[in-house]
């Protein structure tokens, strides 16, 4: 352990130009989430909580309008109701598209557990059961493939332009927010009705703009993901134009009911709490995957992305090539983590997902991938995908366990 503590403070040393560069985006973004709190005079009484139909629930539309300053969208909803970022994309997809409809994701195959959402993967109550056709156009090179999307959107019969900017489980890079205001400009020179749907999961403040700025109209994420802080329980985010908020809310509850009902049940301070503490949160967590990323790389690992590239999202993907050192890494972190560190993982089955997945999530929130976690599938080239960290040093001291689990001296 003492070689590896020396290795990590050479390794700081070596990394202080990155993580300079994440205290300058943690800045910015603190004062973006200031500046709309302020706006919008949160105070302690927003704080009280709903129950029952929810209505008329102060803290909740007070949360929802900060989310739209802080995103620069005509509105928002934020909600408990939400299981997860999975559950919000649902709710989203069905809500804006109808029978016969064309979806065409140009990020290539959406993350796993939206296979059986979409159709990919047969199931009773997907959209494809409803009538509702997809396609999709795969990445070229980790960019878009502009040739092929602009010669299928401009016929104007696509509904829905769907991208997800983080990886998921597949080995290509996650699409940065330059990328992405590159094509909405380019799709708007031969289609302006098509409605453009970004994935935000794991991007939130990673850098200093977010998608709604770059011109798409609607923007789903987590909020156990980087905007809850380690501190939102559950729940996640929809934003974008007003009428499409409205539909995607009319789905979550009932036609005519909306985004006017659903109550807090005391939440409202966790969530504001949770996005207060997110900037920093989500700098913790780039500095403990930049760290990782020199680290493993010194260690010979294949890392990606590099420490020094650009981040776009929380994930660091370490490429173990083999099953073994994959599964002692994500034991190694759950050893390294505050809940159930006592806990062997092991690779097991898991709903939604083809392949054997293990997963390392000793959280104080279930599947809480802003603290320190770290899974994968057990397929080649066996990655093992790493996010979060609370705080810095909780995330350097999990790198040591997992380091110290793989046997590395």
């Amino acid at each position: 352990m003492n070689d590896l503590m020396e290795l990590m403070k050479c390794s700081e040393l070596e990394i202080k130009t990155q993580l300079d560069n994440i205290d300058d985006i943690v800045f910015y973004n603190s004062k973006k989430v200031l500046d709309a709190f302020q706006k919008e005079n949160v105070s302690e009484y927003h704080f009280n909580s709903t129950t029952g139909y929810g209505y008329n629930d102060c803290g909740r539309e007070v949360i929802e309008k900060v989310y739209s300053d802080i995103f620069k969208s005509e509105d928002a909803l934020v909600r408990g109701q939400f299981i997860s970022g999975t559950h919000a994309l649902t709710v989203s997809l069905f809500g804006l598209l109808r029978p016969n409809d064309i979806m065409l994701s140009i990020s290539g195959t959406p993350y796993d557990t939206l296979h059986e959402v979409i159709g990919i993967k047969e199931n009773r109550s997907s959209l494809k059961s409803f009538g509702v056709k997809y396609e999709e156009i795969g990445l070229l090179d980790n960019d878009f493939d502009y040739k092929k999307i602009l010669e299928r959107v401009k016929t104007n019969d696509i509904k829905m332009i769907y991208i997800q900017r983080s990886k998921g489980y597949s080995t290509r890079k996650s699409i940065s927010i330059e990328l992405i205001e590159k094509v909405i400009k380019e799709i708007r020179k031969v289609n302006d009705t098509a409605i453009i749907m970004i994935d935000n999961c794991y991007c939130e403040f990673v850098t200093k703009k977010e998608p709604i700025e770059v011109g798409s109209d609607v923007c789903v994420g987590s909020l156990i993901k980087n905007l809850g802080g380690g501190i939102a329980p559950n729940g996640a985010y929809v934003v974008g134009k007003k009428e499409l908020i409205e539909l995607i809310g009319e789905r979550l509850t009932a036609p005519g009911e909306g985004k006017e009902v659903g109550p807090s049940l005391g939440m409202n301070k966790l969530l504001l709490q949770g996005l207060f503490n997110a900037p920093s949160v989500v700098g913790s967590a780039l500095k403990t995957a930049v760290l990782t990323s020199f680290m493993l790389e010194k260690l010979g690992y294949d890392v990606e992305p590099k420490y020094n590239e650009e981040r776009v999202d929380i994930v660091q993907n370490i490429i173990f090539g083999n099953p073994e050192d994959l599964i002692k890494y994500t034991q190694g972190i759950q050893m390294g983590s505050p809940i159930d560190s006592n806990a062997l993982a092991q690779a097991s089955d898991m709903p939604g997902y083809d392949d054997k997945v293990i997963m390392a999530a000793g959280a104080f929130t279930q599947g809480s991938s802003i603290e320190l976690s770290c899974d994968g599938p057990l397929r080649e080239p066996y990655i093992a995908y790493q996010q979060g960290g609370l705080t810095y040093e909780y995330g350097k001291l999990g790198l040591l366990k997992a380091l110290e689990r793989l046997g590395k001296k």
